[in-house]
């Protein structure tokens, strides 16, 4: 089968190759995928700044078809509709694992990073990890669960009221549907962008997030203390990695606020004003990946209609034109990119 493999580390080494179709083992379950979508930490792999156990096929965001089950699967069946976790190997026994935080196990494997991901025709998932899509959720969805899950991860390290102000900075796929799980909870969102933003802006409009600003044509502070008599936002997600993002979502905090660092920053070491922090007793949460229990919410918000993943995909291409793909998506042309398998 073909396969889409980083073959060495640092910036490209992402080859097209043709690899043995694999066999599933005892308690797994092989999946032929329909669709994978193009993650930023894909991007950042092929650019170098993520490190991943080469070679590897990358793609951890997919939705597939059951074509085997190993021994003991009793849960999945040949032709059952499915997505999965990322995780392919955790340890079981830290506190961690036991806790059910495997996304903080030291020794997670996860698919398309340690083990062969979705970026190829079949791939092989821990039944552990596999999740059926509901009747709603349709294969292109399917492939936005892993990202969402994500999201809603990040929304769950966080207290949402009805009513309270939310600011989403960065308007890319992380931060939309960040966006759409804050308005689930019943709160008025805003969500921040820059001008070469402005398709993921409309998109924003068009998903019914509350108000979707440009910052370089509207001053986002002000607009903030406009509708909050002052205080300022109850919650700030930063969803873009940008450095002076960071920044901007301390001064848009009321006292008492809530700080959500979602995005991955190119570079580890950043600054950071602690002296807001402080002053204005600030609460700073990080969120990492997603977990277990972040899955069946995320497909029951699809399912339900709440969220939109559908309509954020706005280009298709098979694996073997990956580098039109990544340009599209460097480009801004682009909000969600699925990849699909070829024979």
């Amino acid at each position: 089968m073909k396969a889409l493999v980083k073959t060495e580390l640092g910036y490209g080494h992402l080859v097209v190759q043709d690899k043995p179709v694999p066999e599933v083992g005892k308690d797994q379950v092989k999946i032929e995928v329909k669709y994978t979508g193009i993650c930023g930490s894909d991007i950042h792999t092929y650019e170098g700044h993520y490190k991943v156990k080469v070679p590897v096929t990358l793609g951890h965001e997919f939705s597939g078809v059951v074509v085997d089950v190993g021994e003991g699967v009793t849960e999945f069946k040949i032709g059952d509709r499915v997505t999965s976790e990322t995780t392919f190997y955790v340890c079981g026994e830290c506190e961690y694992c036991r806790s059910g935080d495997y996304n903080l196990c030291n020794h997670r494997k996860g698919l398309g990073t340690q083990q062969d991901g979705g970026f190829a025709k079949y791939l092989i998932a821990r039944k552990e990890s596999v999740h059926h899509l509901p009747s709603q959720v349709d294969y292109r969805s399917g492939a936005m669960t892993e990202p969402l899950a994500c999201t809603y991860h990040a929304v769950e390290k966080t207290v949402i009221n009805p009513g309270d102000l939310v600011v989403v900075i960065g308007p890319g796929p992380i931060g939309l549907f960040t966006a759409q799980v804050a308005k689930s909870r019943g709160a008025t969102v805003i969500i921040a962008g820059l001008s070469h933003d402005q398709i993921r802006l409309s998109k924003a409009e068009e998903l019914g997030i509350d108000y979707a600003i440009d910052i370089q044509k509207r001053d986002l502070q002000e607009f903030v203390h406009g509708l909050t008599d002052g205080y300022g936002a109850d919650v700030v997600y930063e969803c873009s990695g940008a450095i002076p993002a960071a920044g901007l979502a301390l001064d848009l905090l009321k006292k008492k606020g809530q700080y959500g660092q979602v995005g991955i920053f190119a570079k580890p070491e950043i600054e950071f004003d602690l002296e807001k922090i402080i002053q204005k007793e600030i609460r700073v949460v990080g969120s990492r990946s997603q977990k277990s229990s972040d899955w069946e919410p995320s497909l029951e918000l699809m399912n339900s209609g709440r969220v939109n993943a559908r309509s954020m995909v706005t280009h298709e291409f098979p694996i073997t034109e990956w580098e039109q793909a990544y340009q599209a998506i460097k480009k801004g042309e682009a909000i969600k990119v699925l990849l699909t398998p070829v024979d």
